[in-house]
């Protein structure tokens, strides 16, 4: 603990230094972030290899993300604690053990373990929300697109690890794959780390008015808008995770092939980014909450656009589409949570809430994957997608209102 550096300064802030280590953090978000893909891409071989249905399968995709919604909360309170140095060290040692693990699973439990407490918990989770706040304290001009930068890492890691990971499956099987990807953890990951051992210094600062956040919703306590918040990010992820978690399967169901979907999955994730950069752009003009329901309104409408489509070239239009939209989704809410609460809460109160939005993957994943198992067909989940996303924008829209009475009857 006594490694780390001293704290920021004035010049720091927005500077050269602040953008390195974005670059840095990027980097460790990107290859951290294979813990939650590589199970996605393997959901085809698992269903094989244990010999379980749909939904059985899903599982653990469910229980990973639901670990790394668990490890990201005591992350981020680590991060807040010690600097996000710590928590990344530890990511990198149990990435590496998680993936060997994964790789001599005799069982569908153990595979879901080494995923759930190794790969998930205690490794990925480092890598998303942690490094999301941990940036935030050395931007304020830039804040959202740092943000938004930051924040693609999830999604750059989901553009380039599923290929990678299909190829490696089919020549060299995946348990092969899972020790390769352990390697690559090991290398990489700890000298980036030790790149950001300094800490940001979290002393409050205020606005042109004097005020250190923005004024809450009329009647609504911090308490309130964390749980407001925490309800949006479940709704919002639990449709964004049916094309997300399924459309490798979704494809192979169609006649398309598992290769197709991974290769759609990535387009998908690949748009993504360039709509998470373009919410960052965004939110630094209207906020994060205008940011949020401009991105959940456009991902309600592309999901309603995989129901009546389903052809090839159609589904690689639909799925670009939705990569569009939903992109800037999640980092909106770092914003969000940035602007309403001290920046000395930032590591936990931004990973309770981005982790959050994990949990509805995880539910999402599993709940899609068990709607198909009773349909037969994927159209129900996406209307399951919609309905939640639904909810999602009734929240945003009456925090966005709220705040914004709030901040005429204060002028």
């Amino acid at each position: 603990m006594t490694a780390q550096l001293t704290d920021s300064t004035t010049d720091d802030i927005d500077g050269a230094y602040a953008w390195r280590r974005l670059a840095v953090s990027l980097a460790l978000s990107t290859i951290g972030g294979v813990g939650l893909w590589s199970v996605v891409v393997t959901l085809p071989a698992i269903e094989a290899e244990f010999g379980v249905d749909r939904g059985g399968a899903s599982l653990p995709y469910t229980a990973t993300m639901v670990g790394f919604a668990l490890g990201g909360i005591i992350m981020g309170r680590l991060a807040d604690r010690f600097g996000v140095f710590v928590p990344l060290l530890v990511a990198t040692v149990m990435l590496t053990l998680g993936y060997v693990a994964a790789s001599m699973a005799d069982s569908i439990i153990t595979f879901m373990l080494a995923q759930a407490l190794l790969i998930g918990m205690l490794g990925s989770a480092a890598t998303f929300a942690p490094l999301v706040a941990d940036v935030s304290l050395w931007f304020e001009r830039r804040r959202g697109i740092a943000i938004a930068i930051v924040a693609s890492g999830n999604y750059l890691s989901g553009t380039l690890w599923p290929p990678i990971l299909s190829a490696l499956i089919e020549d060299i099987g995946w348990r092969q794959a899972h020790l390769v990807i352990a390697i690559v953890c090991a290398v990489t990951m700890l000298p980036l780390a030790l790149m950001l051992r300094r800490r940001a210094n979290t002393d409050e600062k205020t606005d042109a008015d004097g005020r250190t956040q923005r004024p809450l919703p009329p009647g609504a306590s911090p308490k309130t808008v964390q749980a407001a918040l925490i309800v949006a990010g479940l709704a919002c992820c639990i449709a964004m995770s049916m094309p997300q978690v399924h459309i490798v399967a979704y494809c192979g169901d169609l006649g398309y092939g598992v290769a197709v979907g991974a290769e759609m999955l990535s387009v998908m994730l690949g748009l993504g980014i360039v709509s998470r950069v373009a919410s960052g752009l965004i939110a630094d003009k209207i906020g994060g909450l205008g940011t949020l329901l401009l991105g959940s309104a456009l991902q309600c409408l592309a999901l309603a656009f995989y129901i009546p489509f389903d052809g090839l070239t159609s589904l690689y239009i639909v799925s670009g589409l939705f990569g569009l939209a939903q992109g800037g989704i999640v980092p909106s809410y770092a914003m969000i949570v940035r602007q309403y609460f001290p920046a000395r809460e930032a590591g936990a109160r931004v990973s309770l809430v981005l982790m959050t939005t994990v949990i509805g993957m995880a539910i999402g994943g599993w709940m899609s994957g068990e709607i198909f198992d009773l349909t037969g067909s994927y159209q129900m989940a996406f209307l399951n997608g919609i309905a939640f996303n639904l909810l999602n924008m009734a929240i945003a829209f009456w925090l966005l209102i709220g705040t914004r009475r709030r901040a005429l009857a204060a002028t």
